[in-house]
């Protein structure tokens, strides 16, 4: 019976070892990313950017969020065709975009066939003689565009940008 005692209490310790260990492997939480505010189809959204490929966008996203955007040169690699655009606003009504004017607008949000997670920068400023107003869509962005309101820039710089709400539904 002694000896029964000894190997039970050996194992308990073992299994108390192995927990431990298991355990110290493990974040007590879990890594989270922040989410963004921004627009599609006329609706707000929220999307997470991790990878940029350009190094001072991936500071100005990572001092946004302040959560690390890599930097991953290749992005820009990628055929048009597996890109979405993301509208930036340089200037006009002040909000929480990345250069401090209003939320980003997205073309493609999923549901859509032109849904891209990959996403080309393309910079919107608005003209002096123009009213600025906030836009919720990318059909917008174009028609003040076509109309002479405001100009737009493709950079060429690609974020990855996977929504995590959208309109009509959610990760």
């Amino acid at each position: 019976m002694g000896r029964n005692l000894v190997v039970t209490a050996l194992i308990a310790v073992l299994m108390a070892g192995f927990v431990l260990a298991y355990r110290g492997r493990l974040p007590l939480t879990q890594p989270t990313i922040p989410t963004v505010v921004g627009y599609a189809a006329g609706q707000e959204i929220r999307f997470i950017h991790t990878e940029a490929s350009d190094a001072e966008i991936a500071q100005v996203l990572t001092d946004m969020v302040g959560s690390p955007v890599l930097v991953v040169p290749a992005l820009a690699q990628t055929p048009p065709a597996l890109r979405g655009r993301v509208y930036v606003f340089t200037n006009g009504v002040r909000g929480g975009g990345p250069l401090d004017y209003q939320p980003d607008v997205f073309d493609g949000p999923p549901g859509t066939p032109e849904y891209r997670p990959l996403r080309e920068i393309v910079l919107v400023t608005w003209q002096p003689e123009a009213r600025p107003r906030v836009l919720t869509d990318a059909a917008q962005v174009l028609d003040a565009a076509a109309a002479g309101q405001v100009t737009l820039e493709a950079t060429g710089v690609v974020v990855n940008m996977p929504f995590v709400t959208w309109p009509g539904g959610h990760r």
